[in-house]
């Protein structure tokens, strides 16, 4: 009588999807999805992820920010069922003259554009059609933030530099400005002085406005509170900072940044707070 095989001691360890735009976020997911042990299916937006995941995948593809059919395509011939989209790309670039040459979509993008995008092409409208698109063919899109909430800011003071004098009246003046803000969907973040706002982020990103808030206050003394949206979906659109928008705001003299707790991802964790205590900036987790 035949016996049956032994079981396979070493079991295909199962694919996870990762679409990566720009930012050291991606990085950080792909090392989470790599030690809880699965395997690591990537696809790079060209112009926008760093190659050096093609390093840490076991599969690898670049594709166009609007190529969708080939991101399904290359997903599911690997047996993806589950991914994250995770990273920024740069909203403003679509409104470049000769986007279409740079950003020219499938057929699959077009026709989802056609039906869902044409009068409502705020991103979070964008991002659930797209998640949507994803479930019809099987791929479904998990929280951005499953394979690092290591890094997730926390509530309170997580610096050891505390905000001055005054500066708590800020907080709360901003706060509430902000979330109004991300509520009606007109941005995430803001910068705040003496209880007078200075600038309000737009589709030019936090980095952007960042710099113009310090143009605009010469001074310095300013604190920035980025939020989450109300309701904010992890799977995708997460609110993130790191080292380089620790530098960013020294150089433009702020003084306190304020985080959602549990909403907003902090890229290197433990360096980003190091780095902003060396800077001199009080780094704080409010809830909401």
């Amino acid at each position: 009588m035949n016996e049956p095989p032994p079981a396979d001691p070493t079991p295909a360890r199962a694919p996870v999807g990762l679409i990566a735009g720009a930012g050291r976020a991606p990085m950080l997911a792909a090392e989470g999805i790599l030690a809880q042990g699965a395997r690591l299916v990537v696809v790079g937006l060209k112009g926008f992820a760093t190659p050096r995941l093609a390093g840490l995948a076991d599969e690898f593809t670049w594709a166009g920010l609007l190529r969708l059919g080939r991101w399904i395509r290359f997903l599911r011939r690997r047996g993806v069922r589950q991914a994250v989209l995770i990273g920024s790309v740069r909203k403003g670039d679509m409104y470049l003259p000769r986007r279409l040459l740079r950003y020219w979509p499938d057929l699959r993008a077009a026709r989802l554009w056609y039906r869902r995008l044409r009068t409502d092409k705020r991103d979070h409208t964008a991002l659930l059609a797209l998640a949507e698109e994803l479930q019809r063919e099987g791929i479904e899109l998990m929280s951005s933030v499953d394979y690092c909430k290591e890094h997730l800011a926390t509530e309170g003071v997580m610096t050891r530099r505390r905000p001055g004098r005054g500066v708590e009246e800020d907080i709360e003046f901003g706060w509430r400005i902000a979330r109004a803000s991300a509520e009606l969907d007109i941005g995430q973040a803001l910068a705040v002085k003496e209880r007078d706002i200075i600038a309000i982020e737009a589709i030019e990103g936090t980095d952007a406005m960042i710099r113009r808030a310090g143009a605009l206050c010469p001074a310095g003394g300013w604190t920035l509170v980025k939020v989450a949206r109300p309701n904010q979906d992890m799977r995708f659109d997460v609110p993130t900072i790191g080292p380089e928008t620790v530098r960013n705001l020294a150089e433009q003299k702020c003084v306190c940044l304020v985080l959602e707790s549990e909403k907003t991802l902090m890229t290197d964790k433990e360096t980003t707070l190091s780095l902003a205590d060396r800077m001199g900036i009080a780094v704080v987790g409010k809830c909401p």
